[in-house]
């Protein structure tokens, strides 16, 4: 099922409904952690809680990716994670995409930014992990 790319501004911009998304979603895991462990002072407390919030962010988008192929920015924008033959992502795919994900994030963006230069506008991740993003016909 060969689909055109999907434009490098429609990718842009599900990302930042996706930022205000996982800020929703930050929040209320942040609200459960602090009624959890109340000693914000302590030594573990720092990397514990980043941790965890990976975890939270993870569990979110593994989870739509492997169910459906669309998080919720994805629905709205009507995009869909599938593999390079236009299947479902397992878990496996799915869970490396989200680690390789956050490693281009950190690295200041580079793994996203590779979309301006890649042929088909993909992502790094995307390329790494042999996944795609296709735009649904409505």
């Amino acid at each position: 099922m060969a689909s055109p790319p999907l434009g490098f501004w429609r990718r842009i911009v599900c990302l930042l409904y996706e930022f205000f998304i996982l800020l929703a979603i930050i929040f209320i895991a942040s609200f459960i952690f602090h009624l959890v462990f109340r000693d914000t002072g302590a030594g573990y407390f720092r990397p514990l809680y980043q941790f965890y919030l990976l975890l939270v962010m993870g569990y979110y988008f593994i989870w739509f990716w492997t169910h459906g192929g669309q998080t919720l920015a994805m629905q709205t924008w009507k995009i869909r994670i599938v593999t390079r033959e236009g299947q479902k992502l397992n878990n496996r795919q799915a869970i490396m995409r989200y680690l390789l994900a956050v490693t281009g994030a950190l690295f200041f963006g580079a793994g996203f930014l590779w979309a301006l230069i890649d042929r088909e506008h993909q992502y790094l991740h995307d390329r790494l992990t042999g996944t795609r993003l296709i735009k649904i016909a409505t």
